[in-house]
């Protein structure tokens, strides 16, 4: 191994061209310097000083190992540097995991916003459902998780976490055109009713979780934290929902309904995505997607993560001004 300190005292006699005024550059004794270098000599097997006059100049193997010490040197001052920022909380890489939903909707503008307010915060974003999410942060593979609650998910109290809620919102029914509960006041097709929103609780007709028991459904696979929320409400509502076509894209779930495969519920946010044209939605009351981010216990204060916790929190308050459509 070659000494760092030893190759900082090579370059100074290379910049300074006498062992005495390369010490007095290092704040050392002429016979320290000379012992640097003979230790350095020894380390690379090689002479890499020769008298020149009253001076002394490098050997052609010395100059080899001043151009790697120049680069050396170099590194270690950036990462000198770099580990400055990080303290100070300016510069550093933060790994969040997060669904694909709540990427678009609060991961993505919190990283924008945080590449003109803190450009030293570099955000890398893994795609993950919820309940790996708040693994991946427990086993130390990521620093934040933006998860939903679930069954089975760490309790609100979990000591190992700490929580910042986001937002949260309701499902809604994804019927096909020309199912019976696709019918409303009017003719299907009419303003208002296929493949429109809306607003919560607008003109739309609410459809009951108990509406749909028989049904043949569309959904998430198990484990997802959003069939975990499926499942129970339609416990509570006194049946067990037959899943015929498993899928964690809901674009593609909603493309099943279009396709008459089935009914399914979704998060109201995650049709923003969907093409509706072939469906009728309808709000359904009791369930709701909550979405939180969660990073360990401590580390809620630590200062890269204090900037990223603050962006996703502004970004989903505009989620909770504005009437999800």
């Amino acid at each position: 191994m070659i000494d760092t300190r030893r190759l900082r005292t090579l370059r100074a006699v290379a910049d300074h061209r006498t062992v005495t005024a390369a010490a007095a550059a290092l704040h050392l004794t002429p016979s320290a310097v000379s012992q640097q270098l003979v230790a350095l000599e020894h380390e690379v097997g090689h002479r890499l000083l020769e008298r020149d006059g009253r001076g002394v100049r490098l050997t052609a193997v010395g100059r080899i190992l001043l151009g790697h010490t120049n680069e050396v040197l170099a590194q270690l001052e950036r990462a000198e540097a770099d580990i400055a920022a990080y303290t100070t909380g300016t510069a550093g890489e933060v790994k969040t995991a997060s669904f694909a939903t709540a990427i678009g909707l609060v991961v993505a503008p919190a990283v924008g916003a945080l590449r003109s307010k803190e450009p030293g915060i570099q955000v890398r974003v893994l795609d993950a459902e919820g309940d790996q999410s708040l693994t991946m942060v427990l086993d130390g593979a990521v620093d934040v998780a933006v998860a939903v609650e679930y069954r089975g998910a760490p309790a609100e109290d979990d000591r190992r976490l700490s929580r910042i809620p986001l937002y949260s919102e309701p499902f809604d029914v994804v019927l096909p055109g020309d199912h019976p509960l696709a019918r409303d006041s009017g003719e299907p097709g009419e303003a208002g009713e296929r493949g429109d929103l809306g607003e919560p609780g607008a003109a739309r007709r609410e459809v009951a979780v108990a509406d749909l028991a028989g049904e043949t459904w569309i959904g998430p696979y198990p484990g997802n934290p959003c069939h975990d929320v499926i499942a129970l409400a339609c416990e509570h509502a006194g049946f067990t929902p037959e899943f015929a076509h498993s899928s964690d894209n809901f674009s593609a779930v909603v493309a099943l309904a279009a396709a008459g495969a089935g009914v399914a519920m979704v998060p109201r946010l995650a049709l923003r995505a969907a093409d509706l044209s072939g469906v009728v939605v309808r709000p359904v009351a009791g369930p709701e997607r909550r979405v939180f981010a969660a990073v360990r216990r401590g580390a809620e204060r630590h200062p890269l993560l204090v900037p990223l916790l603050d962006a996703l929190t502004d970004a989903a308050a505009d989620l909770r001004r504005i009437p999800p459509r």
